[in-house]
């Protein structure tokens, strides 16, 4: 069997409302954030549209610095259909560059290279035109900027 290939399928842009929420020293070890999505939009080949504010993340930041990811939102494509995400992944660097990161201010960028975003998507949504979200395995690229995340979406063929 030869290794899977992959077929870019959207990026989506989160803008996330400040502050966060925090809960520190959980008896597991790190910290509970909770961030909500303001909004967001997201494109791809064949799909367009906006997403809905009020979802949100919720990443458990462990004692060794990685953020946890766990995050679930509904989209709206431009026809009409609702289209729920849960992502999940992880985010982590050297302590420095995820100090940048989790300080962000306007106009601040940290070059992607210098951290792992990665994320393992799932689609919910109902039979038609858009239900190719539901059948496929996806991976997710991500990139941390000052008003919120932008994520690039690849179906593993």
């Amino acid at each position: 069997m030869k290794a899977p290939e992959l077929e870019f399928a959207m990026q989506v842009t989160l803008r996330l409302k400040r502050p966060r929420l925090e809960v520190p020293d959980l008896p597991v070890g790190g910290s509970r954030l909770g961030v909500a999505v303001e909004s967001g939009h997201f494109e791809g080949p064949n799909i367009r549209g906006e997403v809905i504010p009020g979802g949100g993340e919720w990443p458990h930041v462990r004692t060794d610095g990685v953020f946890c990811f766990d995050a679930r939102y509904h989209m709206r494509e431009e026809d009409g259909t609702l289209i729920y995400l849960q992502n999940r992944g992880y985010r982590h660097a050297s302590p420095e560059v995820m100090e940048r990161l989790y300080a962000l201010r306007p106009g601040d960028l940290v070059d992607p290279s210098e951290y792992y975003f990665r994320c393992t998507p799932t689609f919910e949504t109902a039979p038609g035109k858009h239900d190719w979200l539901s059948r496929h395995v996806f991976i997710g690229m991500g990139e941390r900027m000052e008003e919120g995340n932008r994520i690039t979406y690849y179906k593993v063929l």
